[in-house]
């Protein structure tokens, strides 16, 4: 069965598009006010469930956005909606499991904005859930891991090289606790979140003396999301309950007793992407409203 991810969908076959066919606004000679105005950053995944609320929080803190996904249509359509409310917002057709589709899509927001501040991966990763893993295919279990490791390798890169030349920018990721504790069913997702992490502390000792910043952060799902309804579901009907009871379990094992919704998300990722965190880098922020004690 495909299970939907914490994130809403992944980028296959798509290519960079020029911005200027694609532009939502005027970026207009002054910025924003907000925690990040005067930042330029880049969502890929960016019309997908998580990928929208953080794209409307950063516009509401002032960021120009640079949105990339796989289907043009919802990521433009998104654009217009920010535009409509003031923000600057650019739409791109990216494949963010291509090499040459990133770069160039970079290249061009640089030369178009002069650089990038932020960068943030929040594409879905695919696979199964809710089965264990000796029913499941080595196949099966390996892609979510696959695409993770290759996607947030490429972007994650491509964007550390345009800040390293600047000696600033903050590079974002989301994974949930399933990194670090593991959930009967849950395929290869948990290693997938794992593998980001672990890449993400190997690219923060590497950028920090460059001065970027590196930040992870986990969360335990947000049930307003669709895909993760979907996949609280479906453990659901591999454990015999109602949606609502298996998300109750989850709820119940925070300190909480709630999980986090994706505005929650979008505004930690709003502070880790700001000056406010600057001191931050290597760490993995627990948002999981305390599932997790660190």
């Amino acid at each position: 069965m495909e299970a939907a991810t914490r994130r809403d969908f992944i980028a296959a076959s798509a290519v960079s598009l020029p911005f200027a066919a694609h532009t939502a606004s005027d970026p207009g000679p002054q910025a924003r006010a907000g925690l990040l105005a005067g930042k330029v950053a880049v969502i890929y995944g960016a019309a997908g469930a998580i990928g929208g609320a953080v794209s409307r929080a950063f516009a509401l803190e002032g960021a120009r956005l640079f949105l990339a996904g796989r289907t043009l249509q919802k990521v433009d359509s998104l654009a217009q909606e920010l535009a409509r409310g003031g923000a600057q917002a650019q739409a791109a057709q990216v494949d963010a499991l291509d090499r040459d589709a990133v770069g160039k899509h970079l290249d061009e927001v640089v030369r178009a904005a002069g650089g990038v501040d932020v960068s943030f991966n929040l594409i879905g990763l695919g696979g199964e859930q809710g089965q264990p893993l000796t029913a499941m295919t080595r196949e099966a279990v390996a892609l979510p891991v696959e695409n993770a490791v290759h996607t947030h390798f490429l972007t994650a890169t491509a964007a550390a090289r345009h800040m390293e030349a600047r000696g600033s920018g903050v590079i974002l990721a989301l994974t949930a606790q399933v990194a670090r504790k593991p959930y009967v069913g849950s395929g290869g997702f948990g290693v997938a979140c794992a593998a980001i992490e672990g890449l993400w502390r190997q690219l923060a000792i590497e950028l920090g003396p460059r001065g970027v910043r590196v930040v992870v952060l986990r969360s335990s799902g947000s049930p307003d999301a669709p895909g993760v309804s979907e996949a609280i579901a479906q453990h659901a009907r591999s454990a015999g309950v109602t949606r609502e009871a298996f998300e109750a379990r989850i709820a119940e094992k925070t300190m909480l007793r709630r999980m986090p919704r994706m505005a929650e998300i979008a505004n930690a990722a709003v502070l880790m992407a700001s000056d406010r965190a600057s001191s931050v880098t290597a760490a993995v922020l627990n948002a999981t409203c305390g599932e997790i004690a660190d």
